[in-house]
């Protein structure tokens, strides 16, 4: 009898730990034809009345989908009851970049999270539905599409940040599908161009989105981000860059999502005052 009760005592303790809720958002992109699965976490006290929440929306990598975040950073549930917001981490297919392809119609995940996948948490949850509410954030292929979406979207998103993040697409003309999404690098080069976090740093004044990033420096990226940091520095664009041990691991990513929470946490109540 004491056995079974303090089984049910450590049964109820450990499925309390997090007291967020987490739910499956099914949404139909009209832009793809096709549903698309999104994991969204509401906070302890969520409520459909009073309170309009702030929403962060953390993207996954190549490889992933839409519950690749809960797998590598299963605090995330936690810190949606820290921090009292909701998160969104949409399926941006494997390998889809985050961009509306322009060699492949049926890619168009640019427009599907920007612009349908917005509207629908919008819509759906009591947000707090302005860019001083919204955040975005991923690792890998989903660093590079949270700066991608966010710099091109300033009237979407406030805050950006991006941990490990590809920012500078060329130097990988054979690797994880780019190709299908952008065509042949010989042949459709100004794609690539065009289509890189890094050569899209004139779209930015300064003025009207925090950026955070970082990448550790054992990562096969790390080269890149250097370059777009030195690039901002160079434009005079005030962002936040971190560079700290680590490589291109869940180890790495589960402990910078920490930052960047405590970073949009700032961002989000600096848009109150």
């Amino acid at each position: 009898m004491i056995r079974s009760l303090v089984y049910i005592v450590i049964l109820f303790v450990s499925c309390n730990v997090f007291a967020s809720r987490v739910d499956t958002l099914l949404v139909h992109s009209n832009a793809m034809n096709k549903d698309v699965k999104n994991v969204v976490i509401t906070p302890d006290n969520y409520s459909k009345r009073n309170t309009a929440y702030n929403v962060v929306y953390l993207l996954h990598g190549a490889g992933g989908d839409y519950k690749a975040w809960l797998g590598k950073a299963p605090a995330i549930k936690k810190y949606a009851d820290d921090y009292n917001v909701i998160i969104v981490c949409p399926d941006g297919y494997k390998t889809s970049w985050y961009f509306d392809s322009p060699v492949d119609s049926t890619m168009k995940y640019e427009t599907y999270i920007s612009k349908e996948l917005v509207a629908k948490i919008d819509k759906t949850y009591n947000t707090s539905a302005t860019k001083d509410g919204r955040a975005i954030s991923g690792y890998s292929m989903g660093g590079h599409g949270a700066l991608y979406l966010a710099f091109k979207h300033q009237d979407i998103w406030g805050a950006v940040a991006s941990m490990s993040g590809g920012v500078d697409l060329r130097p990988f003309p054979l690797r994880w599908e780019i190709s299908k999404r952008l065509g042949e690098y010989a042949e459709y080069a100004g794609n690539w161009e065009q289509n890189s976090v890094i050569n899209l740093v004139y779209l930015l004044d300064g003025k009207h989105l925090e950026i955070l990033f970082d990448c550790g420096v054992d990562d096969f990226f790390y080269d890149a981000n250097i370059r777009l940091h030195e690039k901002l520095v160079e434009r005079n664009i005030p962002h936040d860059f971190i560079s700290r041990p680590g490589g291109h691991t869940n180890t790495y990513w589960s402990n910078s999502i920490k930052y960047h929470l405590l970073f949009f946490n700032d961002f989000f109540n600096k848009s109150k005052n």
